[in-house]
């Protein structure tokens, strides 16, 4: 490894260990105390990837890892459907994409809601003039909560869930 190589490793370690994970704990705590008096028990999440480059399915699978731990805040990623209380949409709405879009939003069980991460759900991204390009997230489905990013980091996502749990706390 060379000097530079080290030197790069130890300056992100560090920024790692000694990162502010005071404000993700708040955050979580908040969090968790809203999952639980809103569902009265944990937020099942179901992602659904309908055209991106992967940079937000690997943010959101960050929210897995020892350091965030999205779990302990009460909100758990599921692989069926039928299962979720929310699904997120990340990528563009390609064409071939729309109609396993909207089988997933059948099948979660009511009340249900759609959350869009990254910017591409929103505008389409780098492809939204394509052919192969549906539009907006927004133009087939009700999207509750929208988290803003390129893509969005981790401490967004949490804080998208926060602001989320505020909304669906208005409309109940």
């Amino acid at each position: 490894m060379s000097f530079l190589s080290k030197l790069l490793f130890k300056n992100k370690t560090q920024d790692i260990v000694s990162g502010n994970s005071d404000s993700i704990l708040i955050k979580g705590d908040e969090l968790r105390q809203s999952v639980d008096r809103i569902f009265g028990r944990s937020l099942f999440v179901r992602l659904v990837d309908t055209g991106s480059c992967n940079a937000c399915e690997n943010e959101l699978s960050a929210l897995s890892n020892p350091y965030y731990d999205l779990e302990r805040f009460g909100i758990k990623f599921v692989a069926s459907p039928k299962h979720a209380d929310v699904i997120i949409v990340t990528g563009c709405l390609a064409r071939n994409m729309l109609n396993p879009l909207l089988k997933t939003f059948e099948n979660v069980p009511e009340p249900k809601f759609v959350i869009t991460a990254g910017d591409c759900p929103e505008t389409g991204g780098p492809f939204k003039d394509s052919y192969a390009v549906c539009g907006p997230v927004s133009k087939y489905l009700k999207v509750a909560m929208h988290i803003k990013g390129c893509p969005p980091e981790p401490e967004a996502i949490i804080s998208g869930f926060l602001n989320f749990m505020d909304i669906v706390k208005i409309s109940f």
